[in-house]
């Protein structure tokens, strides 16, 4: 377990109290950040137009009877009894949730998926103990009817991916909308101190340089200054209990009577349809309530419901409750835009609170800026998103990266929706319908979860999708209602980053399909002999292949085309699997093409879509170390020609990363003086640490495995050369005018914009050899 930074390395059963309330301090800065800021635009937003103000307080009382119970029944129940519960090997969010759909009913969309996948430890774990519990023939059977119907309609698993992605939209829509109406409600302070004409003037540009601000630091990271983000929304709640506790005693103690649910049956039917338009700017006292999920990674579920129950809470019942009490005893207000926050506050303490509102709204606008990098690189990770520059801002705590294109691209879509709408309503209204959305797919998704993998009955999934989504369908028609005042932003941002994630997804699944069925025959290359009808050079040649069986295309033409090849060739996948995590010992799956004197070989490289990937250098010496391992484990390899269906995968075998076969460090070697040993120097730069693989003197090692052993040390010391295949996918003749402008426009241009394979973006040019294809899909 590691504390530093949040990060929470999965449950334990010796965790003590003290370590569960560290991380539950630590997640009120990473988690709580934007639910925390909500009082600052829930009032206004609610009060901006739909609802006309009178002299009783039916309208005030009802108001806080919804965002009471809608505080209490979303993230409370919803959230923190429930959802919290559905984790994918402790990680959380929308794709933690497609992923244990995906495991449990085979609906993968992950084209080179493979049987030996489903023996990875994180993939077994998918069987929670509610499963455990709750599993009975009746349910058993409802699971299986379920799981057969999604395995048999292409149609339900392209709905469960579509569902998926629309989530991941509307979350990377939040990132750009949070910040916005998060920032500017904090300054919106300014207005009381101005006059209404002038007030627009000042509030949008201060708003939008702390915009700037905080995106241009991001490529810093936040592990430098996020030990204070906790001690921020600490003092910030703490702040706005002690006014609204203020409030309920000096202006109205009797505005608890307003937690009864009879005052929004009140509410509506005074209001009618105004009040239900309301809705709107009620349902944003939720906003952030997903990153209680989604941030469940980096911490433990007993933390963040310990943080959210005992403070969270509790503090923004108080927050509403005296803002509440403060309107109670002011029914004319001079002008809607000063019903904000900021009014109830006393205003001998208005400027530090003003202060404090914008650290918390940074911090808050923090939470959310990196929870959309984190999404993104789940997306890519998964064949849902083009490549794209990832960089980890500290080595210590996980989870920190920063995405430059996707940092710029938020940054100028933020100050577009700060300078074009200018006001907290629209801002509301847009951020409630992302918030909303995301929120309705998690519960349809947990519906599924709690038949397929908790083993519920349907009918208990059926409430809780019945219960939960009533509620959140009723926000959400509330919203979509105010589709052109603002509502419309995140449903274009989400088509936008829709068509770019079904666009890639269609092109890479188009391009492997290709690969699959123009893969050349084993037994052709069988015919050609040990030397492949070419000159055998010392080297290891890495041939990237998307293909986890089989010969690619591209090799014939290295075949027919150069007049050599180097002595070791090795069919290199790195592919993503549908868990978060891959054990470093899990993380090869090495095996044998054709008999032992080809010298050919196959390794799978495996990461789960939270992976971190290695460096160059770590990952070429895992690689040699890999291979060497299945060398002397002696796995039998297949002779004579083989069947074209027979997979190559049932001979492969899982060799450990880190396993160190015979590795010493140069340093040390040279100062023990000369070793009779057969050993190898790493061919890296001479900055860098230099490592040898010495070849063990064991009498029982069989001749031919220390042969091979000792060609493959040759091989590495004289150097390891990457093949890469640079292909151009284009619409084959005869295809429809929708598919040739997806592949030949679509495709195309974000291939040609998108970044390289990550292990290849260090390797030197000189080491490097691309050969271009034409993909007819």
């Amino acid at each position: 377990m590691d504390l530093e930074g949040g990060l929470y390395s999965g449950p334990s059963k010796r965790d003590s109290w003290r370590t569960v309330l560290t991380l539950a301090y630590q997640s009120l800065g990473v988690v709580y950040g934007d639910l925390s800021t909500s009082p600052l635009y829930v009032y206004k937003s609610t009060f901006a137009e739909d609802i006309q103000h009178s002299e009783t307080n039916e309208e005030i009382y009802g108001v806080l009877s919804f965002v009471f119970w809608t505080l209490t029944l979303v993230p409370l129940l919803k959230y923190v009894f429930i959802v919290l519960r559905a984790d994918d090997n402790g990680e959380g969010g929308t794709f933690a949730l497609y992923s244990l759909l995906c495991r449990h009913a085979r609906v993968g969309f992950l084209p080179n998926g493979q049987l030996a996948d489903e023996e990875l430890s994180a993939y077994k774990k998918g069987d929670s103990i509610d499963g455990r519990r709750g599993r009975g023939a009746v349910a058993g059977a409802a699971a299986s009817r379920v799981r057969r119907m999604l395995e048999k309609h292409q149609v339900l698993q392209r709905c469960l991916l579509v569902l998926a992605l629309i989530g991941t939209c509307m979350v990377i829509g939040d990132g750009v909308l949070t910040p916005a109406i998060s920032v500017f409600s904090a300054v919106s302070g300014l207005e009381l101190s101005t006059s209404r004409e002038q007030h627009k003037y000042v509030e949008v540009p201060v708003a939008c340089l702390i915009l700037v601000c905080l995106f241009a630091l991001q490529h810093y990271g936040t592990h430098r200054v996020g030990f204070l983000f906790a001690p921020i929304v600490i003092t910030w709640l703490l702040c706005i209990s002690v006014i609204g506790v203020y409030n309920i005693f000096h202006w109205n103690p009797h505005v608890y009577q307003a937690l009864s649910p009879y005052y929004m049956y009140k509410f509506l039917k005074k209001t009618q349809r105004g009040g239900w338009m309301s809705l709107g700017g009620i349902l944003l006292c939720i906003t952030g309530s997903e990153a209680m999920f989604a941030d469940l990674g980096h911490f433990s579920q007993l933390s963040i419901k310990i943080a959210f129950t005992s403070v969270v809470y509790p503090s923004l019942i108080l927050a509403y409750m005296g803002q509440a009490a403060y309107l109670s005893r002011h029914h004319i207000i001079e002008s809607d835009y000063r019903i904000g926050f900021y009014v109830s506050v006393p205003e001998r303490i208005r400027w530090p609170v003003l202060a404090i509102a914008i650290l918390a709204a940074v911090v808050g606008s923090q939470a959310i800026i990196t929870g959309t990098f984190s999404i993104i690189k789940q997306c890519s990770a998964l064949a849902c998103f083009p490549r794209v520059k990832i960089i980890h801002t500290s080595s210590k705590v996980h989870g920190q990266i920063y995405i430059p294109e996707i940092n710029w691209i938020l940054m100028i879509l933020c100050l577009a929706v700060t300078v074009g709408f200018r006001d907290t309503k629209r801002m509301g209204n847009a951020s409630g319908l992302a918030v909303i959305t995301v929120m309705l797919v998690t519960t349809c998704l947990m519906s599924l979860v709690m038949v397929l993998c908790w083993h519920k009955s349907i009918f208990v999934a059926a409430c809780f999708l019945l219960f939960f989504g009533t509620i959140e369908a009723l926000y959400f028609s509330a919203s979509l209602i105010k589709f052109l005042e603002g509502a419309w932003v995140p449903i274009a941002l989400s088509f936008i980053f829709m068509i770019i994630m079904y666009v890639w997804h269609y092109g890479t699944l188009k391009k492997y399909e290709f690969d699959v069925q123009n893969k050349v025959s084993i037994n052709w290359l069988l015919s050609l002999g040990p030397t492949l009808g070419i000159v055998r050079v010392k080297g290891i040649g890495l041939i990237h292949t998307e293909l986890v069986s089989g010969i690619p295309a591209i090799f014939s033409h290295f075949v027919t085309n150069l007049p050599a090849f180097h002595q070791v060739l090795v069919f290199l996948c790195i592919k993503s699997v549908q868990v978060p995590y891959v054990r470093p010992e899990e993380r090869f799956l090495v095996g044998r093409i054709g008999p032992k004197e080809y010298r050919l070989y196959r390794c799978i490289v495996r990461y789960g879509y939270h992976d971190v990937h290695k460096d160059d250098l770590e990952f070429e010496k895992d690689l040699v170390c890999s291979i060497a391992e299945f060398i002397r484990s002696g796995v039998s390899e297949p002779n004579g020609m083989v069947e074209e269906s027979e997979r190559d995968e049932e001979r492969m075998a899982v060799v450990g990363a880190g396993v160190r076969f015979g590795e010493v460090d140069v340093e040390a070697a040279d100062a023990a003086g000369p070793s009779d040993s057969r050993e190898i120097q790493s061919p890296v730069i001479a900055t860098r640490k230099k490592v040898r693989f010495v070849l063990p003197e064991s009498p029982q090692m069989d001749a031919g495995v220390r042969e091979e052993l000792q060609e493959l040390m040759e091989a590495r010391e004289a150097g390891m050369a990457f093949i890469l295949g640079h292909s151009y996918v284009r619409a084959k003749s005869g295809s429809g005018w929708i598919k040739r402008l997806v592949i030949d426009v679509g495709y195309d241009f974000l291939r040609r914009n998108s970044r390289g394979p990550a292990y290849a973006v260090s390797i030197p040019h000189a080491s490097t050899l691309e050969v271009g294809m034409i993909y007819h899909v």
